[in-house]
């Protein structure tokens, strides 16, 4: 990582063709004057994405995709942002100076800082005379010391040894509680972790947040020991090793999905690095979301037990509600993938990836078990369950084909099958209709697309910021007004706006997300002043309109004459305000 100010990230920004940087990851064509690629960023089938040299800025008209030259190579390439701007300053023969940290703020910086330490200290316990047996017992499970310091492994000891050496360096009790390192009992802090293995888990964009500990020389219970949910660390957001296989699953365009931390640091410590880890036995929301971004094939290769092909089964089905393109692989002779390659080898395991077999192989034969299909009832129940699981399949062919085969084997009316899967499927049509009807109907209001709109102007032009401070002055909602403090802001210390620099500067804000959303979703047009002060008019009527009715409210239950009197007077007031306005508007 590299040490850079944000004058020096727009100097990169500003020297480097956002046209030339994108076209050498996808194919662009001129119409007009902006440039249309396939966005890489959905399913995408014809050129949805515009690339505007003249605004430095790309967006795709289909998914919303959205940003300039970094976010594009950082969404590209799954890669953190400082990566996106080293990336990029080397395409243009800018070179920055290396050993020291981007300069980017952080919300948990003093808990990165805390965590970071914590893992440096667990390292440096482990390299002294009281790591020995910790060592030997890692050599025993055969990793090597190149892999012990590739995944940072580490040791924790007795006599609350962290939680002294961090005391010692200031940090209060409550915080290291919070991030799950000690816990408080009787107004005694003690280490969590004590004389246990420690590996260390990251967060996708690799930065420490918390701990598998395992027992080594005695039995403690339980044998591992995870850090509970803490605000920087929560399960569910995370992959195994997901910042270190980016790299080589980018490469490779394939994704190795197991069970264990053991079984990826295995995997990956016998060349096979573009492997990530579950941490547990489903698949979230969010994990998926991560999956996704790779833009890779996923091989789905989870223990060799029962357990674990309920869970190939459970999170096969979730993979392919989320149309995702994977294969499985059921391994034998072996418990799970790193006893495997203990056993047999890197080479039988890459055999096995090779010849893994279709979710939908997997899936009838998985639905067989514990059925007799010699009897007319388990057979009638297991065909049900193969065309129910047909019914999220987006391979025409392979439907047909699945369909096919069900008839010839039990001897089954192709007809019959046909029109039960397609009663499954208008059922299923009918529930996501119903959903995604439920999702829609909770729309932004015309309020929130005025303020929206205003602040999309704002990020456009020097003079709709001033039209802002002039004319409105100051957002009634606080959302709004963290966005537009943030121009208001980045205007002052640049005196000007510039949207590409923009979306660079809010990538070190908490508004990024809000600030993408309304580049996302605004419609390309042109940014008049008339249709800014128009905008304008129309928030402060609404504004005006929202403290009469707060007004009237107050009014109806209000006993007080001479108070009724004032209140009656103010609503009056207003309402002449904004007829005022109105008739200045015509």
């Amino acid at each position: 990582m590299t040490f850079i100010s944000q004058k020096e990230i727009n100097e990169i920004r500003s020297n480097a063709s956002i046209v030339d940087i994108i076209s050498s990851y996808i194919p662009l064509s001129q119409k007009g004057k902006n440039y249309f690629g396939v966005c890489p960023f959905h399913e995408d089938h014809s050129p949805s994405m515009s690339v505007s040299d003249e605004k430095q800025i790309y967006k795709c008209f289909s998914c919303g995709a959205t940003g300039n030259v970094f976010t594009f190579v950082e969404n590209y390439l799954n890669i953190s942002f400082s990566e996106a701007v080293e990336m990029v300053a080397q395409k243009i023969g800018i070179s920055i100076h290396v050993n020291t940290p981007l300069k980017q703020e952080t919300k948990y910086k003093e808990e990165y800082t805390i965590m970071d330490l914590s893992l440096k200290f667990y390292q440096n316990n482990l390299n002294t005379y009281r790591g020995e047996k910790a060592i030997s017992y890692l050599k025993e499970r055969n990793l090597t010391l190149d892999t012990i310091k590739d995944f940072s492994i580490g040791l924790s000891l007795d006599k609350d040894m962290l939680y002294t050496f961090l005391s010692k360096k200031g940090y209060k009790d409550k915080l290291l509680q919070d991030l799950g390192l000690i816990q408080i009992s009787d107004d005694k802090a003690y280490d969590v972790f004590q004389n246990r293995i420690m590996f260390p888990i990251h967060n996708l964009e690799g930065r420490v947040v918390g701990y598998t500990a395992r027992c080594y020389f005695t039995e403690i219970t339980p044998k591992y020991l995870n850090t509970r949910e803490t605000y920087l660390f929560k399960k569910g957001t995370i992959l195994f090793n997901y910042h270190r296989a980016k790299e080589a699953i980018h490469f490779s365009k394939v994704v190795i999905l197991v069970e264990g931390n053991m079984d990826a640091i295995r995997l990956y410590s016998v060349g096979i690095k573009n492997v990530v880890a579950l941490m547990g036995t489903s698949l979230t929301k969010d994990q998926i979301e991560a999956l996704k971004k790779l833009r890779a094939k996923i091989i789905l290769m989870l223990d060799n037990d029962n357990a674990g092909e309920t869970a190939s089964f459970m999170i096969g089905n979730t993979l392919e509600e989320n149309h995702l393109s994977f294969e499985v692989v059921r391994l034998n002779g072996a418990k799970d993938p790193d006893s495997y390659v203990v056993e047999f080898g890197a080479d039988a395991i890459l055999e096995n990836i090779k010849n893994a077999i279709s979710f939908t192989d997997f899936k009838l034969k998985y639905l067989k078990k514990d059925k007799n299909l010699n009897d007319a009832n388990d057979l009638a129940e297991y065909v049900k369950e193969v065309i129910a699981s047909l019914k999220n399949m987006d391979d025409a062919i392979l439907k047909e084909v699945t369909l096919q085969k069900l008839a010839n084997d039990y001897n089954i009316s192709y007809t019959i099958l046909k029109e039960e899967l397609g009663n499954k499927e208008e059922k299923h049509k009918k529930q996501v209709f119903k959903e995604e009807k439920t999702e829609n109907t909770i729309k932004k209001s015309s309020y929130e697309k005025i303020c929206e709109k205003i602040l999309f102007y704002m990020m456009h032009s020097p003079g709709f910021i001033k039209l802002y401070q002039t004319q409105l002055g100051i957002f009634p909602t606080k959302e709004h007004r963290l966005i537009a403090n943030e121009i208001l802001y980045y205007y002052e210390i640049n005196k000007t706006i510039n949207l590409a620099d923009f979306i660079t500067y809010i990538e070190t804000t908490t508004c990024k997300a809000e600030v993408m959303s309304i580049l996302k979703n605004e419609e390309e047009k042109p940014v008049t002043e008339e249709a800014m002060k128009e905008l304008l008019h129309k928030l402060k009527k609404m504004i005006k309109e929202q403290e009469i009715e707060k007004l009237k409210q107050e009014l109806s239950q209000e006993f007080d004459e001479n108070r009724k009197t004032i209140l009656a007077e103010k609503i009056l007031e207003i309402k002449g305000s904004v007829a005022d306005e109105n008739y200045q508007n015509v």
